[in-house]
């Protein structure tokens, strides 16, 4: 009989095999849909720490998955991780936590005990940061995490980054030196998670390393899907699952935990009887647990870019390098945010490919966002994706804010200081037409090596060639002097960041949205419990995979009624 049953290997899943199967009397299984990625079989765009190449692969991700971003007619490609290791296996490696305040908000909308000083040992638990741990006595970081996490040394920055870092100081954004210290608008050289030899390290890897994959009690199972949880009266029991042959067998189990991220996880407590009770009728689905938050509460970070054409001097000598290099972070001041509640990433680079190489980016996202999307089924079929409406910016204060931060964007780089380091400013953002340009192969290569050339030798014409064949005709001045064009166009434009949360979100008893209580354990049966990021009541100011590695090693201490980081 397997006691833990984890159904989902991801960024959490991983975290969670690792922990409970350090008690050598309980057996541990996990189960993942897509393949196994370890030390010895991570590819080189996986391995790589510019990792502007693995989320482009089609074997990495779930490829019939799309979402609805902001207009509602218009579905996207939505790249979510399927391989061992899940987000962290294909993401951009940024290691921040966000703002203690966004936890203590968790604690304020009913998740007991998930406030900042009870988050804050598990951050540290979870990391080894080689800039800080020893530097100071602040008690903000770990030493002996499976997280290595660093900042690209100064000689790496790039001469843009550098000359963007030096206008924003101007403009009153100081230089600070850890995004993972007090939590304060500035500047920051961006934290990320690699090994000491610069690669990447999922948790497919850090944690669940050679000597963990060795543990007797340890199963791990790739290429496997759980169509539904089995149930013994009100009781979890196990889970069916199907495989990559599309034949069926079943695990029983004590314990089944869902780990399967903030798209998945609520659909298979969908089709496991578990969610609003229409829309399970309307599936033909038993009701096992009424329970209408599933799939609602869904959250992104929103983001909107200003991109520009980089002089051979201002370009990154160094191609392997990660490219988020810096953040700013900032307050927009407006009625109804908190302090901190934006984020910029300076990008010495804005794409693998040549193109890419010759232009750098202010990616803004709202860090602190309101909108709020609802996921639901269109069948029982396991291999039917969700419908996912993310109904960005449908709080008004999220479109605001993305059109403050163009306007940002746009004076940083149009700084006479800036003049030597860009040239040919033009509004931009992650669309379906970037992602498609994106993808290798030789008609792509073709034209990415045509622009890059025309790009190179364009001289006085270089505007007017980026306004009408990257930029398809919008122009930054346009935005700026008009405001209903600046709103048609993010409206338009905006896209996510892969932090996709909240679906199955912890909350008081009493809350009829609540999935999960502050444990994790779904209201309504027993011996089934939810952990990964859609157990998030509010989104955190942060990317998302250190804060769900956070969750993870909580959730682990606390099914082993454990009650603080060891």
């Amino acid at each position: 009989m397997i006691d833990y049953l984890i159904l989902g290997g991801g960024s959490a899943g991983c975290v969670l095999a690792a922990r409970l199967s350090e008690d050598a009397g309980k057996a541990v299984c996990l189960v993942e849909a897509g393949r196994d990625i370890s030390l010895a079989t991570m590819p080189a765009d996986i391995r790589s720490r510019y990792p502007g190449r693995a989320y482009l692969d089609l074997t990495n991700i779930w490829q019939q998955l799309k979402a609805r971003i902001s207009e509602p007619a218009m579905l996207r490609r939505y790249e979510q991780a399927r391989l061992l290791g899940g987000g962290s296996a294909i993401n951009a490696l940024m290691a921040n936590r966000g703002a203690p305040a966004d936890y203590d908000e968790w604690e304020t909308l009913g998740a007991q005990g998930w406030n900042w000083q009870a988050c804050l040992p598990y951050f540290r638990k979870l990391e080894t940061d080689c800039d800080f741990a020893d530097a100071d006595d602040s008690g903000l970081h770990g030493a002996n995490g499976p997280l290595r996490i660093q900042r690209a040394p100064s000689a790496r920055i790039s001469p843009f980054v550098r000359a963007v870092l030096h206008t924003l100081k101007q403009q009153g954004y100081a230089l600070r030196a850890d995004q993972n210290g007090p939590w304060q608008n500035g500047t920051f050289i961006g934290s990320i998670a690699v090994s000491a030899a610069g690669e990447r390290t999922p948790t497919s890897v850090c944690y669940l390393d050679d000597a963990v994959r060795a543990r007797p009690n340890l199963i791990i199972r790739t290429g496997e899907i759980g169509v539904r949880v089995l149930f013994d009266g009100r009781r979890a029991s196990g889970a069916r699952i199907i495989r990559g042959d599309g034949t069926h067998h079943e695990l029983q189990a004590n314990c089944v935990i869902i780990c399967s991220g903030a798209i998945h996880s609520p659909a298979l407590l969908i089709r496991s009887g578990i969610g609003p009770a229409d829309e399970l009728a309307a599936l033909g689905i038993g009701i096992r647990a009424h329970r209408e938050g599933v799939g609602r509460n869904l959250m992104e970070h929103p983001s909107i870019a200003v991109s520009a054409f980089l002089p051979r001097a201002a370009r990154t000598p160094f191609l392997d390098e990660h490219h988020e290099q810096a953040i700013v972070r900032f307050s927009s001041g407006l009625a109804g945010t908190v302090p901190g509640d934006m984020h910029g990433a300076i990008l010495s680079r804005s794409g693998w490919h040549s193109v890419g190489y010759r232009l750098g980016t202010m990616f803004f996202w709202v860090n602190k966002s309101y909108s709020r999307g609802r996921l639901t089924l269109k069948s029982t079929n396991p291999f039917d994706e969700p419908e996912v409406d993310f109904a960005m910016l449908s709080d008004p204060r999220d479109l605001e804010r993305l059109k403050l931060a163009l306007r940002l964007g746009a004076k940083t780089l149009a700084a006479p200081s800036m003049a030597a380091h860009c040239d040919a400013l033009f509004p931009s953002s992650y669309s379906p037409r970037v992602a498609a340009i994106a993808v290798p192969g030789r008609w792509n290569a073709l034209q990415r090596g045509t622009l890059s050339a025309l790009l190179d030798i364009a001289g006085p014409f270089r505007a007017a060639l980026v306004r009408h064949i990257v930029a398809q005709g919008v122009t930054l001045n346009e935005l700026l002097t008009d405001d209903t064009a600046m709103t048609h166009f993010v409206t338009r434009a905006v896209g996510g960041t892969w932090h996709p949360s909240g679906t199955c979100r912890m909350g008081a008893a009493d809350d009829p949205l609540a999935v999960t209580d502050s444990r994790g354990a779904v209201y309504g049966v027993e011996g089934l419990h939810v952990c990964d990021a859609s157990l998030m009541p509010s989104i955190p100011c942060a990317n998302t995979n250190v804060p769900t590695i956070m969750i993870a090693e909580r959730i682990a201490d606390l099914l082993r009624g454990r009650t603080g980081a060891g």
